[in-house]
């Protein structure tokens, strides 16, 4: 009997609280969406303009990063000064992107023709969107390992409830 009790409280817990992977995986999928929105932005700006593989991974990167933070800044502002929230986004996002871009920018690189494929091709389209969730699936250890620690997103979900 004993033991049987001893396993009740950690169902009962665990049935209230997300799992970490669950966890992992949502800050993973957060993080994908602002890479995302920034790394097809960059990719079609700097193939638009023509500019070479240099120019446009780093306008894709700059833009990533950009968007990556701004979505974990913007629900942080209804609860912190900008100063607080700041911190805390790049404290959560700054190694998950940075895993996410050299993993998806490396691919791009590494496809024959994706880089200088045209907007309108499936290699194009396709090598983004095989590279992004190759990037998604690599990012997921570095966000669980954060989380388990108390630290990256799930110091940012312990300021959502306070939004």
């Amino acid at each position: 009997m004993q033991h049987e009790h001893s396993l009740h409280p950690h169902h009962h817990h665990a049935a209230q609280a997300p799992s970490l992977n669950r966890t992992a995986w949502s800050a993973t999928l957060h993080c994908l969406t602002g890479c995302a929105i920034g790394e097809v932005l960059g990719m079609i700006i700097g193939t638009a303009l023509g500019w070479g593989n240099a120019g446009t991974i780093a306008l894709a990167v700059v833009l990533a990063f950009f968007f990556g933070y701004a979505l974990t800044l913007l629900p942080l502002l209804k609860a912190m000064s900008f100063g607080a929230a700041a911190k805390l986004a790049l404290a959560a996002d700054t190694a998950s992107i940075t895993v996410m871009e050299i993993v998806d920018n490396a691919i791009m690189l590494v496809v024959p023709g994706a880089m200088d494929a045209p907007l309108d091709s499936l290699l194009f389209w396709g090598s983004l969107a095989v590279a992004l969730a190759i990037a998604a699936v690599a990012a997921f250890p570095v966000n669980r390992w954060l989380i388990a620690r108390g630290r990256g997103h799930a110091v940012v979900h312990a300021h959502h409830g306070h939004a």
